[in-house]
């Protein structure tokens, strides 16, 4: 979470109804805390609730309009939101920024023309502005003629939008998803790039074994995924080391490893 950029956090932890000692929750709790220590998160300040969302759950089943305070664990769910309310500021719209959508899918309207939709991640946009269509292919600059959300016309939108975008003389065949639409001149397709990257262990819900240079995974990139292959590695920290695995250090990364490692992108993609 930390490595891709998880600002703030806030724990719950479930099935507290299966412990009988109160004393193993706080231990628990205790082991949560250092472990958001350890990964450079407040551990003493993060909130941790604990309930059971099971219970919750089937008491709302039971009784739709139950009500706070009629209900242990419904009350637990309550106290969990309330912590995130408080506790995580409200994302503020980046509108100073150049506009920024991700394609998330493209729609051909008979007699209108072509829409691109997906959700305005910066910046904002108005009717008649050029937008470039950047990734997959080669570059293309056209211009909006309308915008719509949730069925309602627009003049403008901006971050935070989903959004419905019609481009002047574009086919649905020169734009699909994974593609974005930026402002012209400040987004670039990169077929080749550099990454510091941590390998998910077994328990971790990652790899099973070791991958060599020359391993090709899909990369996924805001809306697009595409094929890679890793081209050079360097090891920054290596999770059980040896002589061997120094030896082979720049040839075999292993599951724990954190690791620089070279990409090159069978197709060219929109990357900051």
């Amino acid at each position: 979470a930390k490595q891709v950029g998880v600002p703030n956090i806030v724990v719950f932890l479930n099935k507290e109804d299966q412990v009988d000692d109160a004393e193993l929750l706080e231990l628990v709790e205790l082991e949560v805390r250092e472990t958001l220590d350890k990964y450079d998160f407040p551990g003493d300040d993060i909130p941790v609730v604990t309930g059971s969302a099971l219970l919750a759950l089937e008491a709302l089943g039971e009784n739709p309009q139950i009500k706070k305070g009629d209900n242990k664990w419904v009350d637990k769910i309550y106290e969990l939101m309330n912590q995130v309310d408080s506790y995580i500021p409200t994302p503020e719209r980046q509108t100073d920024k150049p506009f920024l959508l991700a394609v998330e899918d493209v729609l051909s309207i008979t007699g209108r023309g072509t829409v691109a939709t997906g959700r305005v991640e910066r910046g904002t946009l108005k009717i008649g502005e050029n937008v470039e269509i950047v990734g997959l292919k080669d570059t293309k600059t056209t211009v909006v003629t309308g915008l719509e959300m949730f069925k309602k016309t627009l003049d403008e939108t901006m971050a935070g939008d989903n959004v419905g975008v019609l481009l002047r003389g574009v086919q649905k065949k020169d734009i699909e998803r994974g593609m974005v639409l930026s402002k012209p001149g400040t987004l670039k397709p990169w077929s080749k790039f550099d990454a510091q990257v941590y390998v998910l262990t077994k328990e971790e819900g990652g790899r099973h074994s070791p991958f060599l240079v020359g391993y090709q995974p899909q990369f996924y990139i805001r809306t697009t995924d595409v094929t890679g292959k890793v081209i050079d590695f360097k090891h920054i920290q290596m999770r059980n080391p040896s002589s061997v695995a120094e030896e082979h250090s720049n040839k075999m990364a292993m599951p724990g490893d954190q690791i620089n490692m070279t990409v090159q992108l069978i197709n060219p993609v929109a990357i900051e």
